[in-house]
């Protein structure tokens, strides 16, 4: 798992993790993996997919991190951007939650967001991270606990400690708990309740984040991030 032309990342990422890929967690995670695709379990997103957050959003034009949790573990939903599904896919009830923030925040419209294909975002420097990359079809946080968030602690870390001027967006007290290592005197931290309906209305629903996200990326030199979708 260490052959450099095996990974398939980013090189800016590759460059920062290299190392992980070596590691005996991760030799134990590749292992869990195969073991589940060889009793034909159905594993989302796709293998291709794995890193598809790292491949959006190189390690030098991240401006932007929102942390998710597990990847949908619904049929053609998971795609490697949390909170994102691809288009032509029923948008989530989080990212209803998501899109409802922004057109208040922002004063943007419904027919601002056309789908919830998300990869626009990533494209502007939105890293948009799972701390867990995989999960089987129909069994939500069936992956936790097997070496991924090790792997995505060390991509925050590397971020935290090589990088400033970046926007921590962490919803809900599971990225709350995995950004505790975030040294805001250097990024910008942004806190609040998850999207989800269970939660929205208890402070995500007016956090204002992506108002705050782009005047601080303007007072930082950074082109801000449209968060349309059209």
């Amino acid at each position: 798992m260490t052959s450099d032309a095996q990974i398939q990342i980013e090189a800016g990422w590759k460059a920062h993790l290299f190392e992980e890929f070596g590691k005996p967690y991760m030799g134990e995670l590749k292992e869990f993996l195969r073991h589940e695709l060889s009793c034909k379990k159905t594993i989302y997103p796709k293998g291709s997919e794995y890193f598809n957050a790292f491949n959006s959003t190189p390690f030098e034009q991240v401006k932007v991190v929102i942390l998710g949790q597990d990847p949908y573990h619904g049929p053609n939903q998971a795609h490697g951007l949390c909170f994102s599904v691809p288009k032509g896919v029923g948008t989530p009830p989080s990212l209803i939650n998501i899109f409802k923030e922004i057109r208040a925040d922002l004063g943007y419209t419904a027919s601002d967001f056309k789908h919830g294909n998300l990869k626009s975002w990533a494209d502007q420097g939105v890293l948009l991270l799972n701390s867990v990359l995989t999960v089987e079809q129909g069994c939500a946080a069936s992956h936790q606990g097997k070496g991924w968030e090790k792997f995505t602690d060390k991509a925050i870390a590397e971020l935290n400690e090589t990088r400033e001027g970046i926007v921590f967006m962490l919803w809900g007290s599971y990225a709350h708990r995995k950004g505790e290592v975030i040294d805001a005197t250097k990024h910008l931290v942004l806190r609040a309740p998850h999207p989800s309906p269970l939660s929205a209305h208890r402070g995500f629903l007016g956090c204002r984040h992506f108002s705050q996200a782009n005047a601080y990326l303007a007072t930082h030199g950074k082109v801000p991030i449209d968060w349309r979708l059209l």
